[in-house]
């Protein structure tokens, strides 16, 4: 079936209330099922079976991580080519070339057959296609097993994070069962069996540790935390702060002037962090910092690439894999608006993409504001 956008409702309030929900009491099947040692710490385990729902190459790179892992991984995609090149080349040339995947990975088109018996669930959808994915496949979800969102980003219409997405439009029964994978992770390392770390950040603890430890090998290290808000807001920013970079790197302004970006840059991620609820601490973790230098500092991020393009006077690539900082700067421009939260960084970027003013106009006026202190993003951190 084809992905459609949810309708083209604009948000008149921008915090959602699903920002608010806390899901107690835990998960049952959860809370007996994390593996500990003896001291009672989390230890990685290995289920029989996962779903992963999205064939791009982030949910290749996360089928096939689990896979050599050791789980019989079924990958739910949306294209023909790419079921086929999974199924009988042990590939996906069209998202990730260059990988030979596990056998122990099959992919299809039913998402009835993708998620039958899996002991976790992966979504991987992009963020304007998730809420319309849901209404069509809801009712095929399993309920009492984690449902893990990847997806980064904003949905332009409703202002919603993929997390807030999945509240608003998944029945309570699922909402104990929800946790966000964020953090410092190229789909091309994470396939290639590189050292990679990552933050699952979930309301009810339980969830946390259970996606922990089901994603976690000695080649990839999970943390868990409780800050959702915090961490999806972190991996939708940082998309947005990506293209900046590139761009003051495709205009030559040094490295100086990228290392100002990602320090400011992460007091705009506080800023509405704090605003839409969560943790400004929370950016100081794989999910913020990590995240942020990683996709700000190297032509394997699709969002730097945009920016450094730009830079170049080309126009923005169209094609399979948009990079998600695009569309994520006009719905930011858009909250931070209706929140009243100043994000000078991100705002130019709006401007460069959205309103046509010339980048190298917008990026040196950064440096014409009025003086501020930096005291006052240090006081964020402190309360929170």
């Amino acid at each position: 079936q084809a992905l459609t956008t949810s309708s083209p409702r604009r948000a008149q309030i921008a915090v959602s209330p699903s920002a608010a929900v806390v899901c107690t009491p835990c998960g049952r099947a959860a809370a007996t099922m994390t593996k500990r040692d003896a001291q009672g710490e989390v230890k990685p385990a290995v289920a029989s079976r996962v779903c992963v729902l999205g064939g791009g190459a982030f949910g290749t790179a996360m089928a096939q991580h689990l896979a050599v892992k050791g789980s019989q991984v079924t990958m739910w995609a949306l294209e023909q080519e790419v079921i086929d090149s999974v199924n009988n080349q042990h590939e996906n040339p069209a998202y990730l070339p260059g990988f030979k995947l596990s056998e122990r990975l099959v992919a299809t088109l039913s998402v009835e057959e993708a998620v039958e018996g899996a002991e976790m669930v992966l979504l991987i959808i992009p963020t304007p296609f998730i809420a319309s994915w849901i209404h069509e496949n809801q009712r095929k979800l399993p309920w009492t097993v984690p449902l893990v969102c990847c997806s980064k980003g904003i949905e332009e219409s409703t202002l919603r994070t993929p997390y807030e997405i999945l509240v608003d439009e998944l029945p309570g029964k699922y909402h104990n069962q929800l946790c966000v994978l964020s953090g410092p992770s190229f789909a091309k390392e994470i396939a290639g069996g590189l050292p990679t770390n990552a933050t699952c950040a979930a309301k009810c603890s339980e969830v946390a540790y259970r996606v922990q430890s089901l994603v976690s090998t000695k080649s990839f290290r999970a943390y868990s935390a409780s800050d959702v808000v915090g961490a999806e807001l972190c991996g939708a920013v940082k998309n947005v702060l990506a293209i900046a970079c590139g761009a003051s790197d495709g205009l030559g302004f040094g490295d100086n002037a990228r290392a100002a970006l990602i320090t400011r840059g992460l007091a705009e991620m506080a800023r509405l962090i704090v605003k839409k609820g969560g943790r400004a601490t929370t950016i100081n973790g794989l999910a913020g910092v990590g995240d942020l230098v990683l996709t700000c500092s190297s032509k394997l991020s699709r969002n730097y690439s945009v920016g450094y393009s730009l830079a170049q006077g080309k126009p923005i690539d169209s094609g399979k894999a948009v990079a998600e900082g695009v569309k994520t700067s006009l719905a930011l421009h858009i909250l931070a608006d209706q929140l009243g939260v100043n994000m000078p960084i991100c705002e130019s970027v709006h401007k460069v993409i959205h309103a046509g003013v010339p980048l190298k106009n917008v990026l040196a006026s950064l440096q014409g504001r009025s003086l501020k202190s930096e005291d006052e993003d240090a006081t964020l951190q402190s309360a929170s």
